[in-house]
């Protein structure tokens, strides 16, 4: 497992915004598959309002207060970063604050801080249902 500061160190924000996505979508997604059992396309739909990008960017700026000093740098960073893709159903700017969230996300992941992650993951799901 990596440090925290190699992890920021290491990594560009898009990189930690692309493993964050990722790992986003499967926890929502174990969420609704141990609540529920259900057919696919309703856990499609419960799964969508959460991790869409305006989700995301309504979540985190409701959370932003509470994101730690390191959190916030690397939100920034994945907020201010380059992305050569565009959502297809939000703004820019909403698009550019899930991609602040999302780095967030994989910066906790690959530096092992699983109990923050789970912590900020079931906060936005619990915003959401």
């Amino acid at each position: 497992m990596m440090t925290p500061h190699e992890v920021s160190s290491k990594y560009s924000p898009l990189a930690l915004a692309y493993i964050g996505d990722s790992i986003y979508d499967l926890m929502v997604k174990k969420h609704f598959v141990l609540e529920s059992n259900m057919q696919p396309e309703k856990y499609h739909k419960k799964v969508t309002a959460i991790v869409s990008a305006n989700a995301q960017s309504e979540f985190i700026e409701a959370f932003m207060d509470r994101l730690t000093e390191d959190e916030m740098d690397i939100y920034r960073r994945g907020r201010n970063s380059s992305p050569h893709t565009k959502a297809k159903n939000a703004s820019l700017d909403n698009y550019l604050k899930a991609t602040g969230f999302e780095a967030v996300l994989g910066y906790l992941y690959l530096s092992g801080q699983n109990v923050r992650l789970e912590e900020i993951v079931a906060e936005s799901i619990n915003e959401r249902i």
